[in-house]
Order: structure tokens, then sequence, then C-alpha cells
């Protein structure tokens, strides 16, 4: 009697057609399942906001547009997201002394550069 494996009476016994379609299901799914994020893989993170926005004071000090008190004096930077309508980043740079004492730079939630609010309200 030959033992080796015939795929004719394989497929005639159900126990293999149910762990063949069982495979083939599972499979077919782990091909299209993924993760939380977008298809695009472009999710803008708050830490990157923070960078961003770090960049950009610096180029605003170094370019005269905020005073150079602004790097001496510089107290703390906060990254908060703001959710009216449509999510945006905000950068806040707050200082020890002097008026304004704050600057605000917005980002979008694709990390487009949305804006500036040098008077602190």
């Amino acid at each position: 009697m030959d033992e080796s494996f015939n795929i004719v009476k394989a497929l005639k016994n159900p126990i293999y057609i149910t762990i063949t379609i069982l495979l083939v299901l599972l499979s077919v799914s782990m091909l299209f399942a993924h993760g939380p994020k977008s298809h695009e893989g472009n999710e803008f993170t708050a830490l990157q906001a923070a960078k961003k926005g770090i960049t950009l004071y610096d180029r605003l000090v170094e370019s005269g547009k905020l005073a150079e008190s602004w790097e001496k004096d510089l107290k703390e930077i906060e990254v908060s997201l703001r959710q009216r309508g449509n999510d945006q980043f905000v950068v806040k740079f707050r200082r020890s002394k002097g008026d304004p004492q704050t600057v605000y730079i917005f980002f979008n939630e694709k990390g487009e550069y949305n804006g500036s609010n040098f008077t602190g309200d």
C-alpha cells in the first residue's frame, strides 16, 4: 500500500478542503490588513511639530523678525493640538519677560506651515 500524498484523494476529503479554504482566507485577509495609520504614511506628530516650530523660531530670531531677547529669555515651549474644524498643531513659545510674552506658530495636520501670531493673543 502506497502511503504517499495524493492530491486527488486529498481534494475529495472534506477535512483537507476545509483546511485549504481556511488557509486561503487567512492569507488573503493578511494581505489587506494594515495598522491604524493612513495609507499615505504621512501622519504629522506633536514631536514633528515641535521640531519644525523650533526651526522656524530660530530663523525668525536670526532674521530679526523676533528680537534677540526671545532667544535669551525663552522660558518654555509647548505643543498642543487645536481641533476646530481643521486640526492644527500650535507651537507656543513663552519667554520670562518682555511684551508680548508669547509667540504662536501653527501647522496643519499635514505639517504645513499655517501661520504665526507675534502679538501673543
